[in-house]
């Protein structure tokens, strides 16, 4: 017979794609990964006093008076982020009691006492109420979902044996 001929070897396709398939079947270790990643973009906030959208934080009385951070007097609320991973889902957050006052706002106002009575910058004060403003830390920013992005590709082009460069 006359004319082309054309043979393809597919031989190696089910290893490879069986072996795919168990890499992305495992996703645990991915999962850990974007908590790691996220838990430091969180906490990397309370250093720059922004929220994940990028907005500058108030700064707070006691870090005025006393020449602070907001937020980060302690670091015992920057310092409790945390994540749980599972091969489907990765949680960001933290058990400190006190952590949704911040990172939605409240009014806070005595219970047991007359007034409110605190020190700032060694100072005390009494109020009937404080406001605490809203100062976000905890959610996604761009460039958590770029970054995630870039995990997940990284990983699933491992499963095939293909390893990307990322260029920043």
């Amino acid at each position: 017979m006359a004319g082309a001929s054309f043979k393809l070897d597919l031989s190696g396709l089910r290893g490879m794609v069986g072996s795919a398939i168990a890499h992305v079947q495992a996703r645990q270790a991915l999962m850990e990964q974007i908590g790691e990643q996220l838990v430091s973009s969180t906490q990397q906030r309370f250093e720059d006093s922004e929220g994940p959208d990028g907005e500058k934080w108030q700064p707070s009385y006691r870090a005025q008076a006393e020449g602070g951070q907001t937020l980060v007097d302690t670091a015992r609320l920057k310092n409790s982020i945390g994540y749980e991973a599972s091969p489907n889902l990765v949680t960001v957050g933290t058990s400190v009691a006190y952590a949704a006052t911040h990172q939605f706002g409240a009014e806070i106002r005595a219970k047991s006492a007359p007034k409110l009575k605190f020190k700032v910058g060694g100072r005390w004060a009494q109020k009937d109420a404080v406001t605490i403003l809203a100062r976000p830390f905890i959610g996604i920013s761009k460039q958590d979902i770029e970054d995630t992005r870039e995990s997940v590709q990284t990983w699933l082009a491992a499963g095939f044996g293909v390893r990307l460069g990322h260029s920043r």
